[in-house]
């Protein structure tokens, strides 16, 4: 079956450029490859199952695909919408971005629970003035009230309103004072956080196709899904036995995004301020379970099996990590009964180098060490 399609160093595809914020787990650096794999079928039409950051959703896109982008959060769909669905010229919208950047600041809700002062003394200027740490200085988060409460009172189409909420998250990413996640803030202010928010147009193209985008369950939206592949690069939880389900959640990593989609002002916990529906007790996905079944099996492993078998497509790209729950010997398992494993792509970023290897035993004894990951392509039976 292998023989029958192009080898790695046949294929030379660049990526398209695409737009973003800092994600855990973000696969910028993999698109190219993705894309090669793709281009081995002959796929039309992809389902993006977890788009998260729509950095994948987008490229397919710019690469003329037909996608279908669907994650749970909101932020993810505003992207979505933002850069899959848009059908005008990106510079339509100067008028928009240079009317948010010219409000005046005001003080609010983000600002009262996000915004924090430096402390102006020459011997520690730089630090969080009270002693409690914020994402985000005061003089940018008086601007995101403004700008938040302007978008509302606009009655903007929903494309054009993402594009507005997705330039205010993209901005915001530029000035913030975290590791890229909103579960802990930094001490001391980062260099960045100095900067002014400033929103930019989004980078946007006309999108020449009909693309949709879901937010659900990716199980409750496979049975609207139509499409010749499906790439998967699902949420799995750490395999670190001493480290907590709430730690690896997206819910809880971009808490924050999802209050400036929604602007809904929800109840606040902890010292990140998190949303009160991103807690333990209710916030959970079941590809972050850390639990085994009565079996000694993860539980994580059949969700991956259920999702594979009920995927409506001839084609799966599936991203698979060293550090997920699902070890490799069980995710080989899994794909050999549910398919037949066509390619196999490890991504080596220490070395930065992109193999291909194209035997089964090969990448379960590359596996077995820490940090890898892998792109697989599978054709189901």
């Amino acid at each position: 079956m292998q023989n029958q399609f192009l080898l790695f160093d046949e294929l030379v595809l660049d990526a398209p450029d695409t737009e973003g914020i800092k994600y855990a787990g973000s696969k910028l650096k993999l698109l190219s490859k993705i894309l090669e794999l793709t281009k081995m079928t002959d796929a039309d039409s992809i389902f993006d199952g977890f788009s998260g950051s729509t950095r994948v959703s987008q490229a397919f896109a710019r690469c003329g695909y037909q996608v279908v982008s669907n994650d749970l959060s909101e932020w993810s769909s505003t992207f979505g919408f933002c850069y899959l669905k848009n059908k005008k010229e990106a510079e339509t919208y100067n008028g928009l971005i240079e009317h948010l950047n010219n409000l005046a600041p005001v003080d609010g809700w983000f600002t009262e629970h996000y915004g924090g002062d430096v402390f102006n003394n020459a011997l520690n200027n730089g630090v969080q003035s009270d002693g409690s740490k914020k994402p985000w200085q005061r003089k940018n988060t008086r601007k995101l009230d403004a700008i938040r409460t302007e978008i509302d009172n606009l009655g903007l189409d929903e494309v054009t309103k993402a594009v507005a909420l997705t330039s205010l998250i993209i901005a915001l990413d530029k000035v913030d004072s975290t590791l890229g996640h909103f579960v802990s803030y930094l001490k001391d202010w980062s260099p960045r956080s100095f900067n002014d928010l400033k929103l930019l147009v989004p980078a946007l193209w006309v999108n020449e196709r009909e693309n949709t985008v879901l937010q659900g369950d990716v199980f409750k939206s496979l049975p609207s899904v139509n499409c010749d592949l499906a790439y998967y690069d699902p949420p799995y939880g750490s395999n670190n036995e001493k480290m907590p389900p709430s730690r690896v959640r997206y819910a809880s990593y971009y808490h924050v995004w999802a209050t400036i989609i929604k602007n809904d002002r929800p109840n606040l916990f902890g010292k990140a301020l998190r949303r009160e529906d991103t807690s333990d007790k209710v916030a959970n996905s079941v590809f972050e379970e850390f639990r085994k079944n009565n079996s000694g099996r993860f539980i994580v492993v059949e969700v991956i099996e259920e999702l594979i078998k009920k995927t409506p497509c001839e084609w799966i790209v599936l991203s698979y990590s060293s550090g997920g729950r699902a070890t490799a010997e069980e995710l080989n398992e899994v794909i050999q009964e549910n398919g037949t494993l066509i390619d196999t792509v490890e991504v080596a970023y220490k070395k930065n180098v992109m193999a291909a290897m194209k035997w089964t035993n090969e990448w379960l004894r590359e596996a077995e060490e820490p940090n890898r990951e892998f792109l697989f392509l599978i054709r189901k039976k």
